[in-house]
């Protein structure tokens, strides 16, 4: 297997692929190609997410904070509840992301407890 493996041409929307899942761990590859979420909209998740860019560029907004540009080999813990947004990704290619959700319940919610 390898991780830059079998990358799609184009993408309308980004892509989310389930590497591995075991306990209340899930490990996934996102794939962007200029998405951003959309305007106003945050995600508020209630397991806590480690995320690693491989490829690409990316702004990630954390509520509060300034907006953090993240380039190849940059990563962030992501606390369960930190309201979050991807301000843009690289449109002039691809954005490969690794995302690591703990406290997942297996079925993308969370754990409880």
């Amino acid at each position: 297997m390898n991780i830059f493996a079998d990358l799609p041409d184009a993408l309308p929307d980004e892509m989310f692929e389930t590497l591995a899942e075991a306990g209340h761990v899930r490990i996934e590859r996102i794939v962007s190609h200029g998405q951003a979420t959309p305007e106003g909209e945050w995600y508020d998740q209630e397991w806590d997410e480690w995320v690693l860019v491989l490829a690409g560029n990316a702004g990630l907004l954390l509520e509060g904070e300034e907006e953090r540009v993240l380039k190849p080999g940059d990563y962030l813990m992501i606390p369960a509840h930190c309201r979050h947004r991807v301000a843009w990704t690289d449109r002039r290619g691809q954005t490969i992301w690794l995302a690591v959700h703990i406290g997942v319940d297996g079925k993308g919610g969370a754990s409880g407890g």
